[in-house]
């Protein structure tokens, strides 16, 4: 598809995203802690973009009921479970199923305990799936009627003409929207690339931060001896995040090939970004605080990123970060689209968290009220 035939060409949402939590660990280390980065010269707290990914894709399919995409190296169990559904015997499936794994296999030493097993996480759409079981059943379940060359190569390139070059474009009820959102690579079969319609910054505190160390013992019920059974102890810290996602609405285009597709996708992952929370020790510190504030933009033009380069001091007022971290937020906003004139090229624009009145539902229809007005009249 060409630029030209791409109603939403060069549109995105842009969400700039505060949001609070007190004592937690959302995202860990190698060795436990928080993670952190330096950012201006002081320490902050971060979570990884990785991590808010995957709670996103979780909430998609949780929340939403969209069948995200499989991410596995069990490949070979996949298709194998998707032609059995199919009619296939146990025999002819487990054929099927290797046949597909061997294409993407790299480990070969015979010393390996698996070897002749995928080492790569391979990510495929529940349509994708099912497409590739449908074409088994079509040959009988006879694999090497369906993968006939003997270079996993060209193996590869035969299993992306089975999918088709329409890639996602023939999922239904948006499936697999996870794989048009964050994108995949097969490095065997650049046709079944996907390029990320998504794209999402670490969260980095606003402000200095500087990791807690508690110490916590625990009690045998059943023991007579005085003191604690187990003793340990857990980094933590608090922060207010600055979180920044571009979503661009002329790659969800490319990818899902339906525009009817984008309203409900543009609803489903503003939701998701909205309830998705890390996962990391929600049992002991229960990290479940939602978006204190968020500036939302439809534009066009190049993503842009607040640096919270000086990092935001307590007012004295109030003493905490948010109120400081809000109004650096928008000032920084304010100065750049000035800066950018009409290269800023916003379209809509909404403040969430100002007015309790104004709900995520009300966003979500904001904005996909924005994203149409663009389609039909090109502004």
């Amino acid at each position: 598809m060409s630029n030209k035939e791409n109603p939403f060409r060069n549109l995105r949402v842009e969400y700039h995203i505060l949001q609070s939590f007190p004592v937690s660990c959302l995202n860990r280390d190698d060795v436990g802690a928080p993670k952190t980065a330096i950012v201006g010269g002081t320490n902050r707290a971060r979570v990884s973009s990785q991590c808010w990914k995957r709670q996103v894709r979780l909430a998609l399919r949780d929340d939403f009921g969209i069948k995200i995409g499989n991410r596995t190296k069990m490949i070979s169990t996949l298709i194998e479970n998707a032609c059995k559904a199919e009619g296939a015997t146990e025999t002819q499936a487990k054929e099927c199923g290797e046949k597909i794994e061997k294409i993407f296999t790299k480990k070969e030493s015979a010393s390996d305990d698996e070897a002749g097993k995928t080492d790569t996480l391979i990510f495929l759409a529940p349509a994708e799936v099912a497409l590739i079981a449908q074409k088994f059943k079509e040959n009988k379940f006879n694999a090497k009627d369906v993968i006939k060359q003997s270079d996993a190569k060209k193996q590869a390139k035969e299993l992306a003409g089975i999918i088709g070059e329409s890639k996602l474009k023939n999922a239904q009820n948006l499936d697999g929207l996870d794989i048009a959102l964050f994108g995949r690579m097969v490095a065997q079969a650049a046709e079944l690339n996907v390029e990320a319609a998504a794209s999402f910054s670490h969260a980095i505190s606003t402000h200095k931060v500087s990791n807690e160390v508690e110490f916590f013992t625990a009690l045998d019920d059943f023991s007579t001896d005085q003191g604690s059974a187990h003793m340990g102890i857990l980094e933590f810290n608090s922060a207010t995040y600055y979180r920044y996602i571009s979503l661009d609405i002329g790659q969800l285009y490319e990818t899902l090939g339906d525009g009817e597709f984008i309203s409900r996708a543009v609803e489903a992952f503003t939701k998701a970004l909205y309830i998705a929370v890390p996962s990391a020790r929600q049992t002991t510190q229960s990290g479940a605080s939602p978006w204190e504030y968020a500036k939302v933009f439809v534009r066009r033009g190049q993503r842009l990123q607040v640096s919270f380069e000086k990092a935001v001091k307590p007012k004295e007022r109030d003493g905490g970060f948010l109120a400081g971290s809000i109004d650096e937020l928008r000032e920084y906003l304010r100065v750049k689209e000035k800066n950018y004139g009409s290269l800023f090229g916003k379209i809509s624009e909404f403040d969430f968290g100002k007015d309790e009145k104004f709900s995520i539902d009300d966003l979500a229809a904001g904005i996909q009220k924005a994203v149409q007005a663009f389609r039909e009249n090109g502004v």
